[in-house]
């Protein structure tokens, strides 16, 4: 993973740069134009040496106001479903691949996704997780380094170097495709399947 120059921090290890450090050096980001129309910056949140960290796509409307993600109807059906996995909320860390909200919640754009990258990686640097649960196509393409949608990926774990990687559906999908939430649930099975058979493992 590419490191953000932070100062005195150019070489850092995993665990070393602290989430505040990087959400100091955002600021008020303007690298893309979603800087111009969002309310909020929606850094993420949860617990900040977590095993299990959630990648979103990016902000909606209930995040962009109160600048935190998962808060609005997507984030009660994700934390309605934690349970399937073993986890509560504030055993996880939730951030998403842009930070902004995109106008419309369009989907964002290359160019966004590339501007706010450096930060979502220095987030998983910084928490270091076990396991990270890629919430719908743009999470999943962008952690795994595919073009493959979703649909394809989900169903099975990936070993991605120190990361476990689970693809799925994002929970605002379920909301209007019930009959993907089973699969969801089938994949945060898996997740909890793996927690339990790695207790300790990256115990920090």
């Amino acid at each position: 993973m590419s490191v953000m120059h932070i100062p005195g921090h150019e070489h850092q290890r995993p665990g070393e740069v602290t989430l505040e450090e990087i959400r100091s050096v955002m600021g008020n980001c303007q690298l893309c134009e979603l800087g111009q129309t969002r309310t909020n910056l929606v850094f993420g949140v949860g617990y900040p040496h977590a095993r299990v960290m959630f990648i979103g796509e990016g902000p909606g409307k209930n995040e962009d106001l109160q600048g935190e993600p998962f808060v609005g109807a997507a984030g009660k059906k994700l934390d309605s479903l934690l349970s399937i996995a073993g986890l509560t909320r504030d055993q996880i860390y939730i951030a998403n691949v842009v930070k902004c909200r995109p106008p419309g919640n369009r989907n964002p754009r290359p160019e966004e996704i590339e501007a706010c990258s450096p930060f979502l990686r220095e987030q998983v640097r910084s928490i270091w997780p076990d396991v990270i649960v890629c919430l719908g196509n743009f999470a999943s393409q962008w952690l795994l380094k595919t073009e493959m949608g979703v649909t394809k990926l989900r169903g099975k774990l990936y070993q991605t170097g120190h990361f476990v990687v689970c693809p799925t559906f994002h929970p605002a999908a379920c909301i209007y495709h019930a009959d993907w939430q089973p699969l969801l649930e089938q994949d945060l099975a898996l997740v909890g399947a793996w927690l339990r058979e790695h207790p300790t493992e990256g115990a920090r």
